[in-house]
């Protein structure tokens, strides 16, 4: 069996990561998946094309909100920010995936 793409990996977790990557600072759509690439040294990708998507469902739900800006090489951009329901959601988020890699673990560990 040959290993799957990181990107079916990613599915499920998108949410996760952008939550997380807003929590540490506002950003636009690129610099999230740039500073999630940063962070994880090159493992994870997110592709653009699930990026967007992403970042308007999570902004219906309330969870982010969004404004235009000029960016650090003058281009507009819409930068994105965590609300309070976003932070709530966030915890929630980190303790279901800790539960769920825990369940992981155990289940690889058996003999």
């Amino acid at each position: 069996m040959s290993p799957r793409p990181q990107t079916d990996a990613l599915r499920g977790s998108l949410d996760l990561l952008v939550l997380k990557t807003l929590s540490l600072e506002t950003t636009h759509g690129w610099g999230i998946g740039q500073r999630i690439q940063q962070i994880s040294d090159g493992v994870l990708e997110v592709n653009q094309g699930s990026l967007y998507p992403a970042l308007q469902r999570l902004e219906k739900e309330g969870l982010i909100t969004s404004e235009w800006r000029v960016s650090a090489n003058s281009r507009r951009a819409r930068f994105y920010e965590l609300t309070a329901s976003g932070h709530r959601a966030l915890g929630t988020e980190i303790e279901s995936w800790r539960r769920f890699t825990a369940g992981l673990e155990a289940v690889l560990r058996t003999a």
